[in-house]
């Protein structure tokens, strides 16, 4: 008898809520918050050692998801704001081998467009030696180091964040995944 007792006062008490304007019939769901991260002085190497040249159109991806929004509102630095350095040293050494430009067109233009925003593309000395190429094989924009493990020391020592693309393959489209 208590228990429908204080039932019925809950039962009252939550509909003069309801009509009082206190509560909402559909609970009420909080929204994401943006947030506007105070970047400063970027200073990153970029780590690309890929086992499929053909994967790294996806691993430049990686360069633009840090780029563009540096370079966009609100944060608009200019290119000279940011330190970015590119290495590579697997397969994808290829692609920057002049006499390839055709067959990769496209990566070679995105990262000649990068190259020309102040990136630097550096490729592994020792790699370079194992696909047979020299510094004259590659494109312009390109420059050798000595070896990618002492550059990745190198960069690291002097406070570059060191971020390394995973470039997996896609099972389903993003409409199929909503």
């Amino acid at each position: 008898m208590r228990c429908t007792y204080t039932c019925s006062l809950l039962r009252g008490l939550c509909a003069a809520l309801l009509l009082a304007g206190g509560f909402s019939a559909t609970p009420a769901f909080a929204q994401a918050k943006v947030v506007q991260t105070p970047y400063q002085n970027p200073k990153v190497l970029i780590d690309i050692y890929l086992n499929d040249p053909q994967k790294l159109s996806s691993a430049l991806y990686w360069l633009r998801g840090l780029v563009n929004p540096l370079t966009e509102a609100p944060y608009s630095m200019f290119p000279e704001d940011m330190n970015i350095v590119v290495l590579m040293h697997g397969t994808e050494i290829v692609t920057l081998a002049r006499k390839n430009e055709e067959r990769y067109e496209e990566v070679v233009q995105r990262m000649r467009y990068y190259a020309g925003m102040g990136v630097k593309f550096k490729v592994c000395g020792l790699a370079l030696k194992d696909f047979q190429y020299n510094a004259e094989d590659l494109h312009d924009f390109v420059e050798v180091t000595p070896s990618a493990l002492t550059e990745l020391m190198h960069w690291q020592n002097q406070g570059y964040a060191l971020i390394t693309p995973q470039v997996n393959e896609k099972k389903y489209s993003n409409e199929e995944l909503r």
